[in-house]
């Protein structure tokens, strides 16, 4: 894209799938890395600020902080070097901030690597919330032809069946996923 020239026609498909739904409770994001990105543009539609836990391994890999602060949210930072924020994983501030919220109700969004996508999935089952995961796979036709992408899900009626996430995702509340 950066060498097309002024007045080129390009051939677009777009957008697939499915993104964030607008919160409903109190919102409460949870990024790895490049996985702020997403959650920035469902902040910026929120009709409320919410908090918002960016992790990643050194303090380069936080992104955005003075954009959602921008918003009026709350940020709350962790590095696994300690080099910015609280020092650890990023659900460990979570834990923390949760402790003091155990009535309150609240709706988890998050995007990042499958490890930080299963922990907080598995948050949302054990708390009792409603967590929207954007799962990271590999796309190679972003049209659901190529099966590259595809993931185990549980449908309403209990049953399992593979999804395509550029096709049916790539969110999906915590409770459809099924993990390997």
């Amino acid at each position: 894209l950066a060498s097309t020239g002024a007045g080129a026609e390009l051939s677009v498909i777009g957008p697939l799938g499915n993104g964030f739904p607008i919160p409903s409770e109190f919102p409460v994001f949870v990024a790895g890395g490049f996985g702020v990105a997403p959650l920035y543009l469902v902040a910026k539609n929120c009709a409320r600020p919410g908090i918002i836990f960016i992790g990643g391994a050194t303090a380069d890999d936080v992104l955005c902080v003075s954009d959602f602060t921008k918003l009026g949210w709350q940020v709350e930072t962790a590095t696994e070097n300690g080099a910015l924020g609280r020092k650890g994983l990023v659900t460990d501030s979570l834990d923390e901030w949760r402790k003091s919220r155990q009535t309150e109700p609240f709706e988890m969004f998050c995007c990042g690597p499958d490890g930080l996508l299963t922990a907080v999935g598995e948050r949302g089952i054990a708390w009792d919330r409603t967590a929207w995961l954007s799962m990271d796979r590999h796309m190679g036709c972003a049209m659901g032809a190529c099966l590259a992408c595809v993931q185990r899900v549980l449908k309403k009626d209990g049953q399992e069946a593979w999804v395509r996430v550029c096709r049916d995702g790539p969110v999906f509340e915590c409770r459809e996923i099924v993990w390997a």
